[in-house]
């Protein structure tokens, strides 16, 4: 079974296909978890609830629109990932040690390969450059440089902390595979992309940090993190050094583009459709927001309440603060499963942020990884139930054992 999961999470590193890998070996290994049979906690259900919700709310928006094959493929493709999420809530609640550093694994293995890909397609080799690369920036194994970008950053948050932890037995091999996911990112040219690496490294090192009693591994933390920023920087400088990267470098480094400019640039879509989306309880429908403004949302809070309605919307936001409280629990509270937590959590974290400036509603690994995130979650209270139910049988024995005062016996 866990192979299957752990084969289904590499396929996720190819997506310049549709149907792509991915989808083909959800195909053999939710099927194979569903025959060996699970358990459903309390924790999980406001999680299935929400994300029902949010569905719920698409296909009603559907309605006037069912006949058209593109709002119904969208919906469909919704409810898909609606399901893999919940899987793997499901999957990550039992044996949760193993599962998390099984699939952390091979998903930071994919990203090696869908960065090596992007690589090889900026700098054209092999005549690569069509196939794995987009509009000057490395695309890889997407069709969009930015989701390549996003995808690589939890392979990179996993590098970095098997390094500063200490936890990998084969750093060289460790540190090359980080620099080549670096590389990848800063090559896809993704703004977002470049922001979210930072603030999720930084909150996965804090965190990993702030948790460690050990002055010797906090000592560790520091100069680890010192070290691997240097030789990241010292990579960057490389890069920057070939005159076509750097100035393309410093056009994409500006913070607005000309896209986002003007009332009827990106911001100003989003602006416009605000007032719109108050006068209709189903939204616009699925898709109909390009149809409107001519260009997509760019926005996934905007398109919540535009492609699901207000009932999808309020339950994307509720979904999104309540994996927030979530989110920092698991990988702040003491468990068998905080550092993989460091891991997941930052990485989700930064993607929730990038929904105010891109469609994050379709990216297959925010759906793992809010999988991730809720199924530790359900993980860390059976561990706390099962470490109180002895300490409430302890207490229950001594209190039993304690004498009565004479005179207090009960008649």
């Amino acid at each position: 079974m866990n192979g299957s999961f752990a084969l289904f999470v590499f396929c996720g590193a190819v997506a310049i296909i549709e149907p792509s890998p991915y989808d083909f070996a959800s195909l053999v290994a939710i099927p194979i978890w569903f025959l060996g049979g699970f358990k459903v906690h309390r924790t999980f259900l406001p999680f299935f609830a929400l994300i029902s919700l949010y569905n719920i709310g698409g296909f009603i928006g559907l309605i006037p629109y069912i006949v058209e094959p593109e709002p119904t493929l969208f919906m469909l493709q919704s409810l898909y990932l609606a399901v893999t999420t919940l899987v793997f809530a499901l999957f990550f609640a039992e044996d949760t040690l193993r599962r998390t550093e099984i699939v952390l694994k091979f998903y930071a293995a994919s990203t090696v390969l869908a960065a090596l890909c992007g690589i090889a397609g900026y700098f054209g080799v092999a005549g690569l450059g069509d196939l794995f690369s987009r509009y000057g920036r490395a695309s890889g194994t997407f069709k969009d440089p930015n989701v390549l970008g996003s995808y690589l950053i939890m392979g990179a948050v996993y590098y970095i902390q098997t390094l500063v932890l200490g936890r990998t037995r084969h750093v060289v091999a460790t540190g090359a595979a980080l620099l080549v996911v670096v590389a990848g990112i800063f090559l896809s040219f993704s703004r977002g992309s470049w922001g979210a690496f930072l603030v999720a490294t930084l909150l996965s090192i804090a965190l990993a940090y702030l948790t460690s009693a050990e002055p010797k591994l906090r000592r560790r933390i520091i100069v680890m993190t010192l070290l691997a920023a240097g030789i990241a920087a010292l990579v960057l400088v490389v890069l920057l050094a070939m005159p076509g990267t750097r100035s393309f470098f410093l056009q994409r480094a500006a913070l607005e583009q000309d896209y986002d400019e003007g009332v009827t640039g990106r911001f100003g879509n989003q602006i416009r459709s605000i007032p719109m989306l108050l006068d209709r309880v189903n939204g616009f429908g699925p898709l109909r927001f390009r149809l409107i403004f001519g260009l997509e949302p760019h926005n996934s809070y905007v398109n919540a309440f535009a492609s699901y309605g207000w009932l999808g919307g309020f339950a994307f936001l509720a979904l999104v603060g309540l994996t927030t409280y979530i989110g920092f629990r698991i990988a702040w509270v003491a468990s068998p499963y905080r550092r993989a937590a460091q891991v997941f959590w930052p990485s989700l974290m930064v993607f929730l942020l990038q929904g105010f400036q891109i469609d994050i509603d379709h990216w297959r690994h925010v759906f793992l990884m809010l999988g991730a995130v809720w199924g530790i979650e359900t993980a860390r209270v059976r561990w706390r139930e099962r470490q109180a139910g002895p300490a409430q049988a302890l207490s229950r024995s001594a209190a039993s054992a304690t004498p009565v005062p004479a005179g207090s016996r009960p008649l």
